[in-house]
């Protein structure tokens, strides 16, 4: 599943450029987005998140004569290894750009799995690990989140997952926020139930 996110929500502690500059990608909205997204699910990234300021149709694609907003920063926030994943940019003019380069950015960092050094790619995402964005997914536990008992079956939690990313969606009254406090949630309860088969 792939949310848009609009407006952008930049995440926390990550700088922000002072001024920006033309890019050489000359990549379209729907390109730009699509390549990420497939580079990012071709390493097991899951419930990708995608923020821009670029407000769009439920077709997935920008509204017609829309014109580029004044922030062209992009934030995408994914699951990778039960780890809550951003990666950031607003160097470019245009969204698209900003799409791209990450894109790119993301296309070399496989190519290091590629080339057989994976731990060096386990250690490159470390880095870039979303920090706690709201106070409530750092204050509440996992269960509370879900609205779970601690001790239910990963089936339950996973149902209980589903049915509130539904509700938190932005198109259906949620928030970005609510998004990565159910993000945090469910990947702390699937490393719970992971410890305890392993133990």
């Amino acid at each position: 599943m792939t949310i848009h996110s609009y407006p952008l929500y930049w995440p926390e502690g990550w700088p922000r450029t002072k001024s920006t500059k033309p890019s050489q990608f000359s990549t379209r909205f729907a390109t730009a987005r699509d390549g990420l997204l497939s580079e990012i699910r071709r390493f097991g990234g899951q419930q990708i998140i995608l923020s821009t300021n670029v407000e769009l149709r439920r077709d997935g694609l920008p509204y017609a004569n829309q014109r580029n907003p004044e922030d062209s920063g992009v934030a995408v926030y994914f699951q990778f290894k039960g780890e809550s994943q951003v990666f950031a940019c607003d160097r470019w003019s245009k969204v698209e750009d900003n799409i791209q380069a990450i894109r790119k950015t993301i296309e070399a960092i496989r190519g290091i799995e590629r080339w057989g050094s994976t731990e060096m790619m386990n250690r490159m995402f470390r880095g870039f690990q979303a920090l706690p964005e709201t106070a409530s997914s750092s204050s509440q536990a996992w269960w509370d989140v879900l609205g779970v008992s601690s001790d239910s079956p990963l089936t339950e939690i996973e149902i209980a997952y589903r049915k509130k990313a539904k509700g938190a969606h932005p198109d259906m009254g949620g928030s970005h926020e609510e998004m990565i406090a159910l993000n945090d949630a469910v990947s702390q309860a699937r490393k719970q139930h992971a410890n305890s088969s392993a133990g």
